[in-house]
């Protein structure tokens, strides 16, 4: 695997650990909504799982279509950026684009079966990781619904921000329903 894609991974592995560990030291409360409409720790780590599936599908049809990627520049670049910036903006909240919202089940399943779901998802994300050609490293693979088309690398940053972006939400619902 390239060595700055391992890397990325790597901090991927963390904040995904650190985001379960929080929604389960929640227990039972876990499932709990903070309020109308809102969803649980539960459904936030469902929403990731989706988000990642979807990730990982999106990615492994592009690399077998890669002669057609379009090699990224710095519209590219500074759009990743923008999508990095707001994700870490600590008031911006981002409704979930609608083919996302539209997969999530009313209730979330237990986090064990989450955590065991991600986990083989995880590994499918590192298989693809490991046998990435290098000659598309500087191409444009995977579409971002608000930023537009990402590298390999900038889609595991995005990946990573939406974890810790979704981290803090994390927090605030364990505020509410800890009380």
């Amino acid at each position: 695997m390239n060595y700055r894609l391992s890397i990325r991974l790597e901090q991927l592995e963390r904040a995904t650990e650190r985001l379960i560990q929080s929604a389960e030291a929640l227990g039972e409360r876990a499932h709990q909504s903070p309020g109308p409409g809102k969803w649980s720790a539960a459904q936030v780590v469902q929403h990731l799982l989706i988000s990642e599936t979807g990730i990982n599908q999106y990615l492994e049809k592009k690399v077998l279509e890669a002669e057609g990627l379009q090699h990224a520049g710095l519209g590219h670049f500074l759009r990743s950026r923008v999508l990095r910036v707001l994700l870490r903006v600590p008031f911006m909240r981002f409704k979930a684009p609608t083919y996302l919202a539209s997969k999530m089940p009313v209730s979330a399943p237990p986090l064990p079966q989450l955590r065991q779901q991600w986990a083989s998802v995880r590994r499918r994300l590192e298989q693809l990781l490991n046998e990435y050609p290098e000659h598309l490293m500087r191409r444009a693979i995977f579409r971002h619904p608000r930023s537009g088309m990402l590298t390999i690398a900038q889609t595991l940053d995005f990946m990573v921000d939406h974890v810790l972006h979704h981290q803090k939400q994390l927090e605030r619902i364990a505020k509410v329903v800890k009380l």
